[in-house]
């Protein structure tokens, strides 16, 4: 990849590599949640986050990033965001990642009918044609309504339901915070519900815990990094599109770590819905 004839290939080249150490995380925690509360992971990973938020904030020498401008909206915003990291984390616990991951990947679709409901935006016919196809691409993989229907299916389907409202928040978030405000309050707000959620669903540390909980916050934080300079460098309507290698990456990590090979309908799905997504970021028109 030339990132000099054009600049915004460094920040597809670190996108990419944000999504892959996001895939190498959720390998790690699909074997960590079945040994820990989902709440005892989250509560790590949001501690880094707002350890991360001091760093990003001295970096980018932004002062006083711990007031927000609308409380109601960002404490809002991060209970979401904890709700959706609950449910998905939870997923890895009774699903492979692949399968996990593909019905995760309907989120960007679900933000855009929210946009549609909440913010008023308009969405234009070939775009609603795009998200109708990619809730048949959903339905393909649940399968409902025939004797191989898993029920687990829902928990990453709900993770989707809450990630995009999250993002719907954010975007009203953006209006009266930067981006080092709304992180430190992620960190913030995540780790303390976490924490006390924690408590009423304690799992006993073992001598390996504390390896998994430095991994989990060591790739959490490196893909949020990577993400935020990529970000930095190219526009998010160039790099949306790259979220669905992720999808890749669960499907491999899943094959290697833990013998998962999708079946058909999880490979017919989410061709769907990947490819519904791309013509949704790339060619739709309002």
């Amino acid at each position: 990849m030339n990132t000099k004839s054009n600049p915004y290939n460094y920040g597809i080249l670190l996108i990419l590599l944000a999504y892959l150490s996001f895939g190498i995380l959720d390998t790690i925690q699909k074997t960590a949640v079945q040994y820990h509360s989902v709440f005892q992971l989250l509560f790590i990973k949001y501690l880094f986050c707002l350890l991360f938020s001091f760093f990003i904030a001295r970096k980018n020498k932004v002062k006083k990033f711990y007031i927000s401008n609308n409380y109601k909206i960002q404490i809002t915003r991060c209970i979401l965001s904890t709700l959706e990291s609950c449910f998905f984390v939870l997923s890895f616990r009774y699903l492979a990642l692949a399968d996990a991951h593909t019905i995760g990947s309907l989120s960007p679709v679900l933000v855009l009918v929210f946009s549609y409901i909440i913010l008023k935006e308009k969405i234009s016919l070939s775009t609603w044609i795009a998200i109708i196809i990619s809730f048949v691409g959903v339905i393909i993989i649940m399968r409902p309504g025939i004797n191989i229907f898993n029920p687990y299916l829902i928990i990453p389907l709900l993770a989707a339901f809450f990630y995009s409202l999250y993002q719907i928040a954010t975007r009203l978030n953006a209006e009266h915070d930067n981006n080092e405000t709304m992180l430190f309050y992620n960190g913030l707000i995540g780790s303390i519900i976490t924490l006390v959620f924690s408590y009423f669903f304690w799992q006993p540390l073992h001598a390996f815990s504390f390896i998994f909980f430095i991994f989990v916050g060591i790739f959490f934080c490196t893909g949020l990094y990577l993400q935020i300079k990529a970000l930095s460098i190219s526009p998010a309507s160039i790099l949306a599109p790259y979220h669905y290698s992720i999808i890749i990456w669960a499907i491999l990590f899943g094959f290697l770590f833990y013998n998962e090979i999708p079946d058909i309908f999880t490979l017919f799905g989410a061709i769907i819905i990947v490819a519904s997504g791309i013509f949704i970021f790339r060619y739709s028109k309002k």
